[in-house]
């Protein structure tokens, strides 16, 4: 979506990640959609955006990415005002010790992190479709590292842990990333999907954007160690923003922080783990996805 202004979705714009995302990209000229689940929040943040910069267009709709329903009738809504230049699929959910599930009985985190952005990206895809050049933005994480996919069991009914569970969804989410810039280059579609990720963000050492986002402060000298390897959320930010927006970004890249272990610093095309890659799993994972949410992204090729 490189070039004048466009019209951009952001899920999870509420707080943290989103919300700086949906600041920097407003302050861009761009026009964007805040698409959440909680319209009190929703209309709080928009209202911030608005006083933060003067002019913004801002709009807001519902959508829960934890349920199936509301991610249709939220892309119906989002389509039907018009061509969607970019879609940056921010919101997630962070595990807790016990299971939990979705509307729809999907494992909490794989079934909002990874499935609910697949049935998202699956009903908005024609109205990238027809923006040209639209861009889809998937958010990664350097937990990916650590975990393999379990597609016998994706939901952990066998044996849960709420960290593995976090970690196997970004990988989910980063398999399907991938995959799909590899199918959207393949039918000569004009849209792309590049993965990024925020490096080790807290809110903690974030601005603060009251009343949207209120950091709590911890103790200087924690403040201080935190920052050796970590930073705000809004800084984090930036490598998300960059992708969705950079000139110099091309289809099936992975952008994050440029310092060590891609921790913090300026955003940069940073190396995923190979098995993000491996096509067969990403094969299987699309197919399981499409059979557990109903949909799946129908890519066309362009008119001749």
């Amino acid at each position: 979506m490189p070039g004048d202004r466009r019209r951009v979705v952001v899920t999870g714009a509420t707080a943290g990640l989103g919300y700086y995302s949906a600041e920097r990209l407003v302050a861009a000229g761009h026009q964007v959609v805040l698409a959440a689940r909680d319209a009190e929040r929703a209309v709080r943040a928009a209202d911030l955006l608005r006083v933060r910069v003067p002019g913004a267009d801002v709009d807001t709709v519902a959508l829960d990415l934890a349920d199936l329903a509301s991610v249709r009738t939220g892309a119906s809504a989002i389509s039907a005002g018009g061509p969607v230049d970019g879609l940056l699929a921010n919101a997630g959910v962070v595990g807790s010790r016990r299971r939990q599930t979705t509307t729809d009985g999907f494992e909490l985190q794989f079934g909002t992190n990874h499935l609910g952005h697949f049935a998202l990206v699956s009903h908005l895809l024609p109205a990238l479709e027809s923006a040209g050049r639209a861009r889809v933005v998937h958010l990664g994480s350097i937990s990916h590292r650590w975990v393999r996919l379990d597609l016998d069991d994706p939901m952990m009914v066998s044996s849960y842990s709420g960290a593995v569970a976090y970690a196997r969804s970004k990988l989910a989410v980063m398999t399907f990333g991938f995959d799909l810039d590899r199918r959207l280059r393949a039918a000569g579609s004009s849209v792309s999907s590049v993965v990024a990720h925020p490096g080790f963000s807290w809110e903690s050492l974030s601005d603060p954007r009251p009343p949207v986002v209120e950091p709590r402060r911890p103790p200087a000298v924690l403040t201080s160690m935190m920052h050796t390897f970590s930073q705000g959320k809004e800084v984090g930010a930036e490598p998300l923003v960059h992708a969705l927006a950079g000139e110099d970004v091309v289809g099936g890249e992975y952008w994050g922080p440029a310092g060590w272990f891609q921790l913090t610093g300026a955003p940069a095309r940073v190396p995923a783990k190979r098995h993000t890659r491996d096509e067969s799993v990403a094969a299987r994972l699309w197919q399981v996805s499409a059979g557990l949410t109903g949909v799946q992204p129908v890519i066309s090729s362009p008119a001749p």
